[in-house]
């Protein structure tokens, strides 16, 4: 039976983590289109920055196929991209002592994860992280696979484990609540709702 949250997250009791949002891994992603993925991505990052909420970005074998983050990302979030989690060749990365000292060092709870591939780089670090007492939301339309059945069956473990999946203008507005007391809010309004926030 799925584990259901109890209440919604806000930026004070979250932390975004990010998993293998790197230039050659985003090129696997079929489900979905690419650009679409990379612009959720990018717009979780930046509601992270603008409402304070811790980061953990990690990647694999930066060197290899995979290549490094994205770039946008070091412009968004340069000190959760210059203290990123390098992993040499572990799929799991709640398995990777670093990557795991990183989250519990955030101090949440709430945990908000997107990762390329879902089916590899996702589901599993969702599901640990369930299994030890978080609350996790995956947010789909900023993860993506190769092939629509493997992003299914994917879908579906994390489910039966306790995720709760979302997508990114839910998980935008979950966080913010209320447009009106953000300095910024026209801004944030506009990274919500635009299908082209990342270009701004």
């Amino acid at each position: 039976m799925s584990k259901i949250m109890s209440k919604y997250f806000t930026p004070e009791d979250s932390a975004l983590l990010l998993i293998d949002h790197q230039v050659g891994t985003m090129q696997l992603i079929k489900n979905i289109d690419v650009e679409r993925a990379k612009r959720m991505s990018l717009a979780l990052a930046k509601t992270a920055s603008i409402l304070g909420i811790p980061t953990v970005l990690t990647s694999s074998q930066e060197d290899r196929l995979q290549g490094p983050l994205l770039p946008e990302l070091k412009d968004i979030l340069p000190d959760a991209f210059d203290k990123r989690v390098k992993r040499e060749g572990i799929v799991n990365a709640w398995t990777d002592a670093n990557f795991k000292a990183a989250v519990e060092a955030t101090g949440r709870k709430n945990l908000i994860m997107a990762g390329i591939t879902t089916d590899v780089c996702l589901v599993f670090p969702a599901i640990d992280a369930v299994s030890e007492g978080y609350n996790v939301q995956a947010v789909m339309d900023a993860s993506g696979s190769p092939f629509e059945l493997s992003e299914d069956m994917s879908r579906r473990r994390m489910q039966d484990a306790g995720v709760v999946l979302t997508a990114t203008n839910t998980m935008i507005a979950e966080l913010a609540q209320n447009w009106s007391w953000l300095d910024t809010g026209k801004d944030f309004r506009n990274l919500a709702l635009s299908p082209r926030f990342a270009d701004h």
